[in-house]
């Protein structure tokens, strides 16, 4: 079972969570078609790389009044069932989506991948708090559009105890409707940056996910979701615990 597993895990994660995130410039990637428009960033000087880890930037906190919302037309709303995609672990092996959420209530987290600093910040404190997601009862579950490659060096530079998600064409991010296209000046942006999403998801069609965060019970159906257009704007640990805490795992769907 997942949950036996992942309680053995939970023994060496630690060591890999206790780097200090290492300074860098703000990366660019907001939507540039959405309504919202995103801070715009600074690009000054590429960002540095840490010695002893990937590079992260801290995230800004999602504003109260936005927690718990999702832009239009993107993403699967509370009340509706998670959709079903079968994607790969960092092992390689294929996963289906349905599986591990039968499994117990999941908090599937979409992130544009490794290369960027903000999906890293998030990914670390997701993994330190791992403990305080399991005494819930909840999984996090990650995914990105990194092969399989890119994922597993994700999983294995933090010590990840829950499942790191490879989704390079897309079967997760379209269902659940967070797809963040490219543009080709975007793109050329971002390789100046030293982040080269086409090396990252062995793929050329230039999508990734926008940040978005589905909490599904265990019938299936999201009961919290969360979605921003702004890249640099996660919710934090406490917001997140508090939507678990404040969510109805218990019930089923309408079928």
């Amino acid at each position: 079972m997942r949950r036996t597993a992942l309680a053995l895990l939970t023994i060496g994660f630690f060591a890999g969570c206790e780097q200090s995130p290492a300074p860098s410039t703000t990366p660019p990637g907001t939507n540039n078609t959405a309504a919202r428009t995103a801070p715009a960033s600074t690009a000054a000087e590429p960002p540095t790389t840490a010695p002893s880890g990937p590079r992260m930037k801290d995230t800004q906190a999602t504003d109260a009044a936005r927690l718990g919302t999702l832009p239009k037309e993107i993403g699967i709303p509370v009340g509706d069932r998670a959709p079903a995609a079968t994607v790969r672990d960092a092992n390689g092996d294929e996963v289906a989506l349905a599986d591990l959420i039968a499994d117990g209530p999941t908090l599937v987290v979409f992130y544009r991948g490794g290369w960027c600093p903000f999906c890293n910040f998030q990914i670390r404190e997701l993994t330190t708090a791992f403990p305080k997601f399991s005494e819930r009862g909840v999984t996090p579950v990650t995914i990105s559009v990194d092969q399989i490659e890119e994922a597993a060096k994700t999983r294995d530079n933090y010590t990840i105890p829950f499942p790191v998600l490879s989704d390079p064409d897309l079967a997760a991010h379209r269902a659940f409707r967070v797809m963040h296209k490219a543009d080709d000046a975007e793109v050329e942006q971002l390789k100046g940056f030293g982040m080269d999403i086409e090396q990252s998801s062995g793929r050329d069609h230039h999508h990734f996910a926008i940040p978005s965060i589905f909490l599904i019970d265990k019938a299936g159906v999201v009961r919290w979701a969360h979605a921003d257009l702004d890249y640099k704007v996660r919710p934090t640990i406490e917001q997140l615990l508090a939507a678990i805490d404040g969510a109805n795992l218990g019930a089923t769907a309408n079928d």
